[in-house]
């Protein structure tokens, strides 16, 4: 008996850590074999920072990406939604900063005067994320820590401890964010523009600068999350993302638990890595964990070009945060903080209002799946309206898709989210006396209730529908605003 009882103790003990410590090969069928944490698709909300020198000049044309200046200006070309000559950006500026002005003076010019981590971490547990993401190092190879491998490869100092910010802002945020619960991640890109050793030999700068510099990120930050990105040059056998990923996994301090996205080569995205990741689009069909990111704005970094009309509204990103849940994803909405790290108030308030709004509702997005179908379309016209003509997808097409209706198509009436035997109805629209959910039949036993009240909602089955007698309330009586949700637990 006591034979029996040490084997099968030895047996659970390597149920909790053998399986765990799984050893990975450098092929995508190994590394595509090792699941996303469930933490992660529990999560549902995230937000992004991007934050660098190009938020020192914060230009671009509207419907374009600020934080691509350096490569606007000296490639003189543009693209995103709009028309443009191409040379918007280098016009801009040698009219602002002379002819003869170089993006590297940006770098002193990022002084992160009023950077405070800790105020940054307050903000994004007050808006309800449940993880961040930092852009560490963007395209133009600056890096928010001091990386020795960036001034070697750079042949000048050329991050924030030793230019601009004199400090190490990279540390600061990780330390402040794992005081709270918040997951701390890192967006680290792959490539850099112009770095003199990509230009020269490109799978040279990823074994001797990229795969050096993304293990210091690693060991010396344990980010929670590494979104990789500037993939798309080459193919990840150059880049040698199946070693980096091994060594990720089997070696690093951080291997049992990073989640990863799906940015590691040319055509690697929705096929390889970790979880997918979608960018400005309307979202996948939840059968593997994902993600869509986008602005408040539409620019990732801070566009000064940018106006109220261009930030999406409270309403809005509430209506988007529900599309991509209801469909098993995550949303990663982004910020852009000014050179001094100032977050913009209208970014605040937009982030504010999404906590409150989770607040009441959390229970129908945290930790929820996709139902058997994410939402409930009204019965006459087309679905999935789109606007014409965009590289990418505005933030107000769900709007036309909900509470905007557009000629000839349906709108989405209700938005669905489950967990285990609870599915959540939430409505953009407050019914009036009744709400009708097709194609659900409950028990008889079923209870029904507004989230955020103690209020039961009575109900009848009639065929295939279920019917909720939905009771008048004034809109001081309404548990929050914008989107309502009914809990039907059986």
């Amino acid at each position: 008996m006591k034979n029996l009882i040490v084997v099968l103790a030895i047996f659970l003990l390597g149920s909790q850590m053998g399986f765990s410590q799984k050893k990975y090969e450098p092929t995508w069928e190994s590394i595509d074999s090792r699941p996303v944490a469930p933490w992660f698709e529990d999560a549902k909300f995230g937000i992004f920072i991007h934050w660098g020198p190009y938020s020192v000049p914060a230009w671009s044309p509207k419907g374009t990406y600020s934080e691509w200046y350096q490569y606007w200006l000296q490639s003189k070309s543009l693209f995103g939604n709009g028309k443009f000559t191409g040379t918007e950006v280098y016009d801009h500026h040698t009219q602002t900063y002379g002819p003869h002005s170089s993006y590297y003076n940006f770098g002193e010019q990022f002084t992160a005067r009023d950077f405070d981590a800790q105020e940054w971490a307050k903000l994004f547990e007050d808006a309800g994320a449940k993880y961040m993401m930092i852009t560490s190092k963007h395209h133009d190879g600056f890096c928010l820590w001091p990386s020795e491998t960036a001034n070697k490869t750079w042949g000048f100092p050329w991050n924030a401890k030793d230019v601009g910010a004199k400090r190490d802002l990279l540390k600061e945020l990780e330390v402040a964010v794992k005081e709270t619960e918040v997951k701390f991640g890192t967006y680290y890109s792959l490539y850099e523009w112009f770095n003199p050793l990509w230009k020269k030999d490109p799978e040279k700068f990823a074994l001797e600068h990229m795969h050096p510099q993304f293990k210091d990120l690693v060991e010396n930050y344990k980010p929670e999350l590494i979104w990789s990105d500037g993939d798309w040059d080459l193919e990840p056998e150059k880049w040698h993302s199946p070693e980096l990923l091994t060594w990720l996994f089997n070696e690093s301090s951080i291997g049992q638990d990073v989640v990863i996205n799906d940015r590691w080569g040319k055509d690697c995205r929705f096929k390889h890595g970790g979880y997918f990741s979608t960018e400005y689009q309307s979202g996948l069909d939840g059968s593997h964990p994902w993600e869509e990111c986008r602005g408040i704005g539409f620019s990732f970094g801070y566009n000064v070009n940018e106006d109220v009309n261009d930030y999406a509204s409270r309403r809005t990103l509430v209506y988007l945060l529900l599309n991509v849940v209801s469909n098993g994803g995550n949303l990663l909405l982004d910020i852009g903080p000014d050179k001094y790290g100032n977050i913009p108030p209208i970014m605040q308030d937009r982030l504010l209002a999404m906590g409150q709004w989770l607040k009441v509702n959390g229970e129908a997005i945290y930790g929820t799946r996709k139902w058997e179908r994410a939402c409930q379309w009204s019965k006459k016209g087309k679905k999935d309206w789109k606007p014409e003509g965009t590289h990418y997808l505005p933030a107000d097409f769900i709007l036309k898709q909900t509470i905007d209706q557009q000629e000839g198509y349906a709108v989405r009436e209700i938005f669905f989210t489950k967990k285990d035997k609870d599915v959540f109805a939430i409505v953009p629209k407050w019914p009036k006396e009744q709400l009708v959910i097709r194609d659900m039949k409950v028990k008889a036993n079923t209870e029904i209730t507004l989230v955020g009240t103690d209020i039961k909602i009575d109900f009848e089955q009639k065929g295939k529908n279920l019917i909720l007698k939905v009771p008048y309330l004034t809109p001081d009586e309404l548990p929050c605003e914008y989107a309502y949700t009914f809990k039907i637990s059986q």
